[in-house]
């Protein structure tokens, strides 16, 4: 399964550098990226500029293994920074629902792609860190707990939500509670295997394909028929998707984190 890796890793670097090309094109941050209500921040659009070439750059550096460990290791120090100083606090204060499990979504995306970035970057040797990479390298091995319980989330939300969620299934598939049921349950099947390392190569592989499937015949289509005003957030959550996807397959890959 060494070439999962490869492929995680290739899928994770493209959804990185296709959020960050979403944020230079629409001069603001990705709906996830950041909390909603951050039109206060001075020069928005410059440092949306800023994010955007900064996760391009760190998407190409995995893509083309061009100091993939450093580049990774950066990427998901600076996204757990914002979910630890900037998600959290916005949940708990200017949220009004943080006691919503559900409200925590867009927190959790965050959290998933930071983890993924530690994924990542334990897949390649450390060579010649320096302060900040040595120290962000510790938290590698805590990124495919996180990643994990991340998805276990995705999966409860799927119960919780289930009727929001079934309305995103397109109308041609038949059954659409079932399918919605079906997919919560293997993403809390999946992210349990992960945690406990009961085959975790296989239920991580599992997943990785799930979620692609997801992409193919959910997100890009839906991506492609949304109207103008609504086409961002759905190519951001097909960049999402295909980011889970990467990552899973990462796992799935990498003996080292087994």
């Amino acid at each position: 399964m060494i070439h999962l890796s490869n492929i995680g890793r290739i899928f994770y670097g493209i959804a990185m550098a296709g959020i960050g090309f979403q944020s230079i094109y629409y001069h603001d941050f990705p709906y996830m990226l950041i909390p909603p209500n951050h039109a206060w921040l001075p020069g928005l659009a410059v440092l949306a500029y800023i994010c955007g070439a900064g996760l391009i750059l760190a998407g190409a550096c995995i893509i083309f293994k061009i100091k993939p460990r450093p580049a990774a290791l950066l990427l998901g120090g600076v996204l757990l920074l914002i979910f630890c100083f900037y998600y959290v606090p916005y949940q708990f204060i200017a949220s009004k629902n943080y006691l919503s499990f559900g409200d925590w979504e867009n927190a959790e995306k965050e959290l998933a792609l930071a983890c993924g970035a530690f994924v990542v970057a334990g897949y390649f040797k450390g060579r010649n860190e320096n302060t900040v990479t040595a120290f962000l390298a510790r938290l590698i091995p805590f990124g495919t707990i996180f990643f994990a319980i991340t998805i276990i989330c995705f999966g409860i939300d799927h119960f919780l939500y289930a009727k929001g969620a079934s309305e995103y299934i397109p109308s041609w598939i038949s059954y659409r509670m079932f399918w919605i049921y079906f997919a919560g349950t293997a993403l809390l099947g999946s992210g349990i295997a992960i945690i406990l390392n009961i085959k975790r190569q296989l239920f991580a592989a599992l997943l990785g394909a799930m979620i692609f499937i997801w992409v193919l015949m959910l997100h890009i289509p839906k991506s492609i028929a949304a109207p103008f005003d609504y086409m961002g957030g759905e190519v951001t959550s097909a960049f999402l998707a295909l980011a889970y996807s990467g990552i899973a397959f990462v796992i799935a890959g990498n003996k080292k984190i087994s």
